[in-house]
């Protein structure tokens, strides 16, 4: 039977790992057959990285997992298994895993991950080393924001440059045809032409006026 101070080792180790696990992300690796030379060199570039690389035991992160409720990874655990953490870049874990995943195959071999909380199998894990590293996705970012900066800086400092001339020249050249859309939009209103005064009306004589005969004038004596 072990004794206290293995148990209190062991979980000493279980709690470690449980912490490990609330990292931001990890890939899981089995790694059997990697030369002491591969596995010295896939070290020093995870530490430029400031990623975590350790070998596990198996027994003990199956305690691990459960207390953070990654029960999918307990049949993972199996076999020779190291893990690869990180508190900083999230993609810098899958990234190099998979660098050395191609280039040694036989023998090196992703079994699974997990981000923010959640368990990645292997080929998710593999879909997120393909997203550039964190310093380049932030360049990325920083260049769009400034994109329209700089675009606005030139044509200001071009403008500043030529001291206007553009600006006067453009307005010269739009003048005329701004009076002509004027004419066309505002066409020349012609006057109606005056008519002719009406004839004044002829005062109609009465029926009896006009049945009545003419009075004959009498001849002087």
């Amino acid at each position: 039977m072990p004794s206290e101070k293995i148990l209190a080792e062991k979980k000493k180790i279980v709690e470690e790992m449980t912490e490990s696990l609330k990292s931001q992300s990890g890939v899981f690796v089995d790694y059997k057959g990697i030369t002491v030379v591969e596995d010295t060199e896939l070290r020093v570039k995870m530490r430029d990285a400031n990623v975590n690389y350790s070998v596990i035991r198996n027994r003990l992160m199956k305690l691990a997992i459960k207390n953070v409720g990654f029960d999918d990874l307990e049949s993972i655990l199996v076999g020779t298994t190291s893990l690869a953490i990180s508190k900083d870049d999230p993609i810098a874990p899958a990234r190099i895993i998979k660098e050395y995943a191609d280039k040694l195959p036989n023998y090196f071999d992703i079994k699974a991950g997990f981000m923010d909380g959640k368990v990645l199998s292997a080929d998710e894990v593999k879909a997120i080393a393909s997203i550039p590293a964190l310093p380049l996705l932030q360049a990325q970012f920083l260049g769009t924001l400034l994109a329209p900066i700089t675009s606005l800086a030139v044509v200001l400092k071009a403008a500043a440059e030529k001291g206007g001339e553009i600006s006067d020249a453009s307005a010269t050249e739009k003048a005329p045809a701004d009076v002509e859309e004027k004419a066309v939009a505002e066409p020349i209103k012609e006057e109606p032409a005056k008519e002719d005064s009406a004839p004044e009306p002829v005062e109609a004589k009465t029926e009896a006026e006009a049945e009545a005969p003419a009075k004959e004038e009498t001849p002087a004596e």
